[in-house]
């Protein structure tokens, strides 16, 4: 007899898949968006992956390592779907086992998530349910049957032999039915979740009533504005972003709330309203991320806006043997920021302002906070809503578990932002030029050196405040030939940047940037 080989049945299995996935995004319109199973998986899957291999996604993929980590999961998920698919194919009982696994699998990661709540496994398990019924449905021999379109074999002396033809038509239907059902709930589901949960109306409302600062940041100096060179402020648009939420958390204002307690005098409780009728003040800060290579550009300025912080852990009393101020996320990430550079008189903040506007919900909208001079991993808690007062010895941070250091002040780096490297500039005087920052301790001198050569004193522009980046130029009259550029920076302390090359972990990367160019 002739037989099928084994594309139906991994196909059937992938849109059994689909259709558990789709339906699952649908009930996640009655519970969250960070319940569906490709973001509880995926933040089970970054959790437990180490600190090396997210090194990798991040320095490959930059701010697309998730789009990326999401794609190598939709490709196992489809490989286990057709392997289920196929196992359906012998017995539709080992094709139900295995679409069980894969539900149960994705029940165990909504639970295991920081902000679990009980609802949260809803969408697995209605999901897995409509993935058994799409399985059987595909499956079952009453819609695939054979038996009205076999025919004799030629020459067959009785009935027992017959040439079997699949009823092509009917399975047209029904994969193309599960295919359509997979579409029309993940899709419909996305949508509807957008609606119901989408925090942007409340942002645009904000907005409205933005506040202005008592204490305003001072003009920002002339700056240089060669092509290519990166500008003082980052656009919102172009800031990069760094963090854990593979579903973007939807935070409306009006439902914020942020509370302060742990090793304090008094629990404090803040809304949204009452923080905006604090003590504003606007300041410009460069962040800077700890995955950041050297030359890298996980790097950026913004004017940002908010309410100090250390007048609130003043307010609440901080108790004297507390060293580590454990901030929390709406998503459940964990932040340890040292105390002391929280209260040492530094602009860090509870900011709810960035560039004029509140902040992108990307971004952390409504209320992140803000500690210049230290990398984000320890300090840039973004959708903010819980804030512990406590010790580094009494808790481990989400990264610091992960093998990061727990205190990391921000090292001295530069960067050659034009000619970019391996371009062919044109023989003659040329600029070169980008940024270096040294973040609470300032920029005093950046350097330039050609070919190991000697190094050669750059104009730097106007610094007004040292929490952020300093743009540089130097005019190279540049030769024929090819040529290897290099920069270094010295902080406001007098301190020169490493020359010792390192890697980001456990503290952030040091080296000097260098590139090559060829000049025509």
């Amino acid at each position: 007899m002739r037989r099928e080989g084994y594309g139906p049945a991994a196909l059937g299995g992938v849109l059994a898949a689909g259709v558990a996935l789709g339906v699952a995004e649908a009930a996640a319109v009655f519970v969250r968006p960070e319940a569906t199973p490709l973001v509880t998986i995926s933040g089970a899957v970054v959790d437990r992956t180490p600190a090396g291999p997210r090194e990798w996604a991040i320095r490959t993929f930059g701010t697309g390592d998730k789009p990326f980590l999401l794609l190598c999961i939709t490709v196992l998920l489809v490989a286990f779907a057709a392997a289920i698919g196929v196992l359906a194919r012998r017995r539709l009982g080992y094709g139900i086992v295995g679409v069980l696994a894969l539900g149960g699998f994705a029940v165990w990661a909504a639970a295991d998530r920081p902000t679990y709540r009980g609802t949260d496994v809803l969408p697995a398990v209605v999901g897995t349910v409509f993935g058994i019924l799409a399985l059987i449905v595909i499956t079952r021999p009453e819609l695939i049957d054979r038996r009205p379109l076999a025919r004799p074999l030629p020459g067959a002396p009785g009935d027992d032999h017959y040439d079997e033809i699949p009823d092509t038509s009917r399975r047209t239907v029904v994969l193309a039915g599960a295919a359509l059902t997979a579409l029309a709930t993940g899709i419909g589901g996305r949508m509807l979740q957008h609606v119901r949960f989408n925090a942007e109306d409340s942002r645009k409302q904000a907005a409205a009533d933005f506040p202005k600062p008592v204490s305003p940041a001072p003009p920002a100096g002339a700056g240089f504005t060669e092509p290519g060179l990166s500008p003082y402020f980052t656009p919102n648009g172009d800031f990069y972003r760094i963090d854990t939420a593979f579903s973007v958390p939807q935070v409306r204002a009006e439902d914020w709330s942020l509370r302060i307690h742990g090793m304090v005098d008094r629990d404090i409780e803040l809304s949204y309203r009452q923080l905006r009728e604090r003590f504003a003040i606007e300041r410009d800060i460069t962040l800077t991320c700890v995955s950041n290579e050297v030359g890298g550009d996980l790097v950026g300025t913004a004017r940002w806006l908010g309410t100090p912080l250390a007048d609130l852990l003043r307010e609440a009393g901080v108790h004297p043997k507390a060293d580590q101020i454990v901030s929390r996320s709406h998503d459940g990430m964990t932040i340890g920021t040292p105390v002391l550079e929280v209260m040492d008189g530094r602009d860090a903040m509870l900011a709810y302002g960035m560039n004029g506007e509140p902040l992108p919900i990307k971004h952390g909208f409504p209320v992140r906070m803000v500690v210049p001079g230290l990398y984000g991993y320890v300090s840039a808690c973004k959708w903010i809503v819980d804030i512990e007062v406590t010790t580094f010895d009494a808790f481990d941070a989400y990264w610091v578990k992960g093998g990061w250091a727990a205190k990391a002040p921000i090292k001295t780096q530069s960067r050659i932002d034009t000619p970019s490297a391996d371009s062919s500039p044109k023989a003659g005087r040329i600029p070169v030029a980008g940024v270096a920052w040294a973040q609470h301790r300032g920029v005093q001198a950046v350097e330039v050196q050609v070919d190991n050569g000697a190094w050669q004193p750059a104009e730097l522009a106007p610094q007004t405040t040292t929490d952020t980046w300093r743009q540089f130029r130097w005019m190279w009259d540049a030769t024929p030939g090819r040529h290897t550029l290099r920069v270094r920076a010295t902080d406001g302390t007098g301190a020169v940047q490493v020359a010792k090359e390192q890697d980001v972990l456990p503290d952030g990367a040091t080296g000097f940037h260098r590139i090559t160019v060829t000049v025509d």
